[in-house]
């Protein structure tokens, strides 16, 4: 009964920041003429690269292998990013705010939570022994996780972000933690039934996400059209104003959509895979050795299924088990 009434809560802040939110690292997109009002940084996009057929790292989830298991909170190396943290007292780590249970801000407290943000509190818990006042989030749109982690302003970004090697040029990625599918989602009762039924219409995803560029260049005559926005919340709006005919991203991300608006589908065929990995500076790879021994962790000890069945479970009404690592190294 909570989470119904926290989605139905969701659904009505949705239709509140239509207008409020911004966009970093975009151009103007192109508007169209009429209609309803457009949530700021909405627009038409094409012309975009396709990063799903990128492979000249070799195969991008592949990350750097743990030393061993966790060191015990503190004994760190001395200058390791572990240590530089733990000095400054608190883990930064780049979060989102509009993926239902995945990282979203909890209407009735207004604290941010979900499956990303206690992977993030596990990563602070192996640094400082706990998460408690050592956790400092910063919420950023999908165009802004690479600039951020290039910038300094985060340690590490947890934020349903797919590994690519096009993103493995500026950062890089943890082990896959978690795998999403990219789907589609529309109206109850569209004329859309699968990919095929793309062709031409006008689908909603996040500016600087992986989905948006894999819509653009679908293999359907005629290309659909892409419609950027900054926020997941966003994209659900246009929905339900009928700006645009269809939402595709990852299934993760759908689902939530689909929790605040029961008048919505998910359709069943996949675009693609989707592998998240927490992505970091690429100058301090002890960092991201620690983080991936932290994921091991995880994996190996059961605690990634209590999260897992803690937030998704009963969104996504499958059980869930954590991909296994691949190293390079």
């Amino acid at each position: 009964m909570k989470r119904a009434r926290v989605a139905a809560l969701l659904a009505a802040v949705a239709v509140a920041v239509v207008g409020c939110t911004s966009s970093e690292g975009v151009g103007e997109p192109r508007r169209p003429a009429g209609g309803a009002p457009m949530p700021k940084g909405a627009g038409e996009v094409s012309d975009l690269p396709s990063a799903s057929t990128d492979r000249s790292c070799g195969d991008p989830t592949a990350s750097l292998r743990p030393a061993g298991p966790p060191p015990a909170p503190g004994a760190f190396p001395a200058g390791s990013a572990m240590a530089e943290i733990r000095a400054r007292g608190k883990l930064i780590v780049g979060v989102d705010q509009n993926t239902y249970q995945f990282g979203y801000r909890n209407p009735f407290t207004g604290a941010v939570e979900g499956f990303d943000i206690d992977m993030a509190k596990e990563i602070a818990k192996a640094i400082f022994g706990t998460a408690e006042g050592k956790l400092q989030l910063k919420v950023l749109t999908s165009a802004q996780r690479v600039p951020a982690v290039k910038n300094g302003d985060v340690d590490l970004v947890v934020e349903t972000m797919t590994i690519n090697c096009e993103r493995r040029r500026d950062v890089e990625f943890s082990s896959v933690y978690y795998m999403a599918r990219q789907r589609v989602l529309v109206k109850n009762g569209a004329d859309i039934e699968g990919v095929e039924s793309l062709g031409g219409k006008r689908v909603c995803a996040a500016h600087g996400s992986t989905s948006i560029a894999r819509i653009v260049n679908l293999e359907v005559d005629p290309k659909p059209v892409g419609v950027g926005v900054d926020s997941w919340t966003d994209c659900l709006v246009m929905l339900q104003q009928n700006q645009v005919d269809a939402v595709s991203t990852d299934d993760t991300i759908l689902a939530g959509l689909r929790a605040q608006d029961p008048f919505t589908t998910l359709l069943d065929d996949s675009l693609s895979q989707e592998p998240y990995g927490m992505a970091m500076a690429k100058d301090a790879p002890e960092f991201t050795r620690f983080v991936n021994a932290v994921i091991e962790d995880l994996r190996t000890s059961g605690r990634w299924e209590q999260i897992y069945d803690r937030w998704l479970l009963a969104l996504l009404e499958t059980p869930g088990s954590p991909p296994r690592a691949t190293y390079r190294d």
